[in-house]
């Protein structure tokens, strides 16, 4: 009888004890959940966060969500630098698409991890650009990765204004970031992205509010955005002077013609129609102009391409899978699709995380984003002192690096004359190996630096080069 007291007392201790370990997780769960803010400047937003340990466990993590409106909800996940934390750069870093997951650069290029390939594990990443940064991706526009919610942007220009709340709050809250120097960078469609995030955040940093009524009122709640520089890697940021350089490209890159000759031929002879289409839509920059010169252009300068079955991101490779032409991106898939990753990083509302959402890039084409010159905005970015790198993978087609060297050598401002004059010297790894080709001015105020043996993806084909680079870039020593 004591023996089976002392069993019954026992197991009741053993409930007791997982009843409480439940109601612990739970508590903390919900707390976890309902870190919650909002801003006085911005009253329709909110950001609520926790701080999840996955993909690399020894430094500080934020995920979480900036909400607008009860039903626009962006997701963000930011790390902090495996260095010095306190005194290395921020970067910020967007995917393309548009319509694509910046959890791509996370998981498949420069984030701290890389999933494995039946996608239930990661493995650190030893060349993460949080080697030496805090880094934050962030899921945008809304409706990407795990980004969800009604309505939303169609263009670049709704779409930075987003952004620029987001590090609003972000940086009210973890204002033990706010002092350091800030740089936005990204791949691709982020080549519209970008320049224009720069332009909201420079002018905003001078107090040009748009629209001003809105927020004068709290102007003195605002942060200075210590915004240093932009870095664009294979970018579409000019297609008027980048659709020129698809057939030379297709044909004359240094591993090979993917096309023959007459193809090439006819692309060109084909440009002439496509450019005066493009350079309505920068002139009028209305839908009506611009969704004829998406339309014609890309059928007549990348259709023929893509009838290859070779990869558009790379003229090394064939097209693998149906994720972009990469098989890792099926395993990113999975594991970003899993419950618990879910549950760890505060989205598990997310019924089904996809590498990309094509309905978004539907949407920004019909708008007529596509062909619109956001190259426009960086000349008033370098006057005001913030520095411009553009990259390239010399092997990527889509967004290839002849075409963005071309428009950086015309792009019209104080200093075109210097960097068309400049020189293209040898770009060296610490160990003296040549990994690329470097046009800069000589106070590192622009540069355009060609990587050699990488694609569209640039962290994922070279990524000791790509750290190499973001290093020596945020301290202006690239050159």
């Amino acid at each position: 009888m004591e023996n089976e007291l002392k069993g019954a007392w026992h197991q009741f201790q053993d409930v007791i004890h997982d009843t409480a370990e439940q109601v612990h997780h739970a508590v903390d769960d919900i707390t976890q959940q309902l870190k919650a803010f909002s801003h006085p400047a911005f009253p329709q937003y909110t950001m609520r966060y926790k701080k999840p340990s996955l993909c690399d466990p020894d430094v500080k993590q934020i995920s979480g969500y900036l909400d607008v409106d009860d039903d626009k909800h962006f997701f963000f996940w930011f790390f902090e630098s495996r260095n010095k934390p306190k005194e290395d750069p921020l970067v910020m870093w967007l995917n393309g698409g548009p319509g694509c997951s910046s959890l791509t650069g996370l998981f498949m290029e420069l984030g701290p991890c890389t999933v494995n390939k039946a996608g239930d594990d990661t493995t650190i990443n030893p060349y993460s650009w949080n080697t030496n940064s805090s880094i934050v991706f962030l899921d945008q526009p809304l409706n990407v990765g795990y980004s969800y919610g009604n309505g939303g942007a169609t263009n670049t220009v709704d779409a930075a204004k987003h952004v620029y709340a987001f590090l609003q709050l972000f940086f009210q809250k973890f204002s033990e970031y706010e002092h350091l120097d800030f740089h936005v960078a990204g791949e691709s469609y982020a080549g519209h992205y970008i320049p224009r995030i720069g332009t909201e955040i420079n002018d905003n940093n001078k107090g040009h509010f748009q629209p001003a009524s809105l927020l004068n009122e709290y102007a003195s709640e605002l942060k200075t955005i210590n915004l240093k520089s932009l870095m664009i890697g294979n970018g579409l940021t000019d297609p008027l002077i980048q659709y020129k350089y698809y057939a030379k490209m297709a044909c004359d890159n240094s591993y090979g013609p993917v096309l023959d000759r007459s193809q090439c031929d006819a692309m060109e002879a084909s440009y002439p129609a496509c450019a005066r289409l493009i350079e309505r839509c920068y002139k009028s920059q209305s839908v009506f102009s611009c969704l004829p010169a998406a339309m014609k252009c890309n059928k007549d300068q990348i259709q023929p391409y893509q009838q290859t079955g070779m990869n558009p991101y790379d003229v090394r490779e064939k097209c693998k899978g149906g994720n972009l032409c990469y098989e890792i991106l099926g395993s990113v898939q999975t594991y970003l699709n899993r419950d618990d990753v879910k549950k760890a990083v505060g989205a598990p509302n997310i019924e089904k995380y996809e590498s990309c959402n094509m309905q978004i890039n539907f949407r920004f084409n019909l708008a007529g984003d596509w062909m619109r010159p956001y190259v426009n905005e960086l000349p008033p970015l370098l006057e005001d002192g913030v520095r411009v790198l553009i990259y390239s993978g010399d092997a990527d087609f889509i967004c290839n690096w002849m075409g963005n060297k071309a428009w950086t050598v015309e792009l019209p401002w104080a200093g075109k004359d210097h960097f068309k004059a400049a020189d293209d010297v040898d770009w060296l790894s610490p160990a003296g190996d040549k990994v690329g080709e470097l046009r800069s001015t000589d106070d590192g105020q622009f540069a355009f630096l060609r990587v050699a043996g990488a694609g569209h993806m640039v962290p994922y084909d070279q990524p000791e080069a790509s750290l190499e680079m973001l290093n020596r870039w945020v301290r202006n020593e690239l050159a």
